[in-house]
């Protein structure tokens, strides 16, 4: 544990919510089964390996590096933190284990993100309300949307699979002048328009808490969009397998994308590479460019890029004479 341990001792006072430790690129041995995150003023701890009889011992541990490290950054202050297990057989179930190891988690717990706010939730399920490894994506879309901002009819976003709608809220910030959520939980969705309320933000965003694939008539009819981005589930039993069912995204963007528009596919999957989206982007959409692949947080760093989260840009075809 003992790149976990020098990552406690040497980290930061955390005020956006980030990772602090990635052991799961593998890039530390001994360490692939844990990661630190913070979602201030909470860390998260988890475990992706089945509880031991040297857990207790390993979360004392780690407790006491926490605890002595919290006492530098912050002085007085009550360190609180959340160990959550989510062993393979957890997680295939859908379930994890949580445990409130010491403080207490704000209730309505909110996070800032490069001047965001998100609500999150730690003590429950497996997601809690962001997803740190997408920071750069966010980041993205803001700087994309800022770009567009100008544009004489206003750049118009379609966010597929939004979950909590942060993509949603960071364009909207950055200039966007529409955006259109969509995704089939209705508990998703409405965490999304509370952001939205977080974030001051009270025009330009509509929620539909619909199955993506028998919505395209409503979805189609919103556009064409400036930008469109495909976050799904790699596996999620009854609406989305990625093996399956990205190819039936695909074929819709060319319909779907204004000329010269963005797509922003990604994909967090470590069993499936690059390959597996571009040669399908390839054959399904040939007529989008593919134009680049978003870095990820450097702390998300992996042995093997290829199992990292995916995030790829393509663009549609220009209308003649448009370029630039």
């Amino acid at each position: 544990m003992q790149a976990l341990l020098d990552a406690i001792a040497q980290m930061p006072l955390p005020t956006d919510a980030q990772r602090i430790f990635h052991g799961r690129g593998g890039r530390f041995p001994g360490c692939e089964q844990w990661t630190l995150d913070a979602y201030p003023p909470v860390f998260v701890l988890t475990s992706f390996l089945p509880a031991g009889d040297e857990t207790e011992a390993q979360l004392a541990t780690i407790g006491a590096a926490l605890a002595r490290r919290w006492e530098t950054l912050a002085p007085g202050q009550p360190l609180n933190w959340v160990f959550q297990c989510r062993n393979e057989a957890l997680r295939t179930q859908g379930r994890t284990e949580t445990r409130l190891m010491a403080g207490s988690v704000p209730d309505p717990h909110g996070v800032t993100e490069q001047g965001a706010r998100f609500k999150v939730h730690v003590l429950r399920g497996q997601n809690h309300g962001l997803f740190l490894d997408m920071a750069e994506g966010r980041r993205w879309v803001r700087d994309y949307a800022a770009a567009r901002s100008a544009d004489r009819y206003g750049l118009k976003v379609l966010n597929l699979f939004a979950y909590t709608c942060a993509f949603s809220v960071v364009a909207l910030q950055a200039g966007a002048r529409q955006v259109v959520n969509v995704d089939m939980s209705h508990g998703a969705i409405a965490i999304g328009q509370q952001n939205h309320q977080l974030n001051g933000i009270t025009t330009g965003a509509s929620f539909l808490a619909h199955d993506i694939f028998s919505s395209w008539g409503k979805i189609t009819r919103s556009g064409p969009y400036g930008l469109v981005i495909v976050d799904p589930p790699s596996y999620q039993k009854g609406s989305f397998v990625a093996t399956k069912d990205y190819g039936r995204l695909m074929r819709r963007l060319p319909d779907l994308l204004a000329p010269g528009g963005h797509a922003l596919l990604c994909l967090n999957a470590p069993e499936l590479g690059m390959d597996f989206l571009r040669s399908q982007m390839q054959e399904l959409a040939p007529e989008l460019k593919f134009v680049e692949r978003v870095a990820n947080p450097a702390v998300f760093a992996d042995v093997d890029e290829g199992r990292a989260l995916k995030v790829l840009v393509y663009q549609a075809p220009e209308l003649p004479g448009q370029g630039g």
